[in-house]
């Protein structure tokens, strides 16, 4: 035991980690609301598909693609929250039906609207700088954020063109990270 909060999928360098029990990441999904009555919150997460909890596999598959720039083991300066981001969006989008898809958008965005105040208090950029010392609900604003980024980043600013976000990544990354990654992207104001 080296914590109160449970960690049921994770990744590395050389393993994945995943507990394909559906009742248990019910538990947890559920424990994300921070006691806030949101019925219909509460109501997704307790029917939460396999298929879902596939998509958790998948996220943890995608941390091993190789147009990511950093590896495992590098500090992932200014860049994190762009890879959770693009790990949530991109299982998500080619796996996931239209109207799961909306559906899990649609739960996250209301959980940061509502803890916005209480954990929104940090930019994106300092994605889990303090979170893993708090509860499960600010862990994974963070990873509701980058994802909605990611999600605003390719559907809208790339009109629907990864591969067009990817690039200017690599681009970012090329020309030397001189400034954060949302502020190269012009994300600063989606955050505010």
């Amino acid at each position: 035991m080296f914590s109160e909060i449970p960690i049921p999928a994770y990744t590395n360098k050389s393993l994945i980690y995943m507990s394909p029990d559906i009742v248990t990441w019910r538990n947890i999904l559920v424990k994300q609301l921070d006691g806030k009555e949101l019925p219909d919150v509460r109501k997704f997460y307790e029917n939460f598909s396999e298929n879902q909890v596939f998509i958790i596999l998948a996220h943890e598959l995608t941390h091993h693609s190789d147009l990511f720039l950093d590896e495992f083991e590098d500090e992932r300066e200014n860049s994190i929250c762009f890879e959770e981001g693009i790990c949530f969006y991109l299982p998500r989008k080619i796996l996931l039906s239209e109207k799961e898809f909306n559906e899990i958008t649609f739960t996250e965005m209301k959980l940061v609207e509502i803890l916005e105040d209480k954990y929104g208090k940090h930019s994106v950029d300092n994605f889990g700088s303090s979170s893993y010392q708090c509860n499960l609900s600010s862990i994974m604003f963070d990873y509701w954020r980058s994802y909605i980024a990611v999600k605003h980043l390719i559907e809208v600013r790339a009109n629907n063109n990864p591969n067009a976000v990817f690039k200017e990544y690599h681009n970012w990354h090329n020309e030397g990270r001189k400034v954060p990654l949302t502020q190269y992207f012009g994300l600063n104001s989606f955050f505010d």
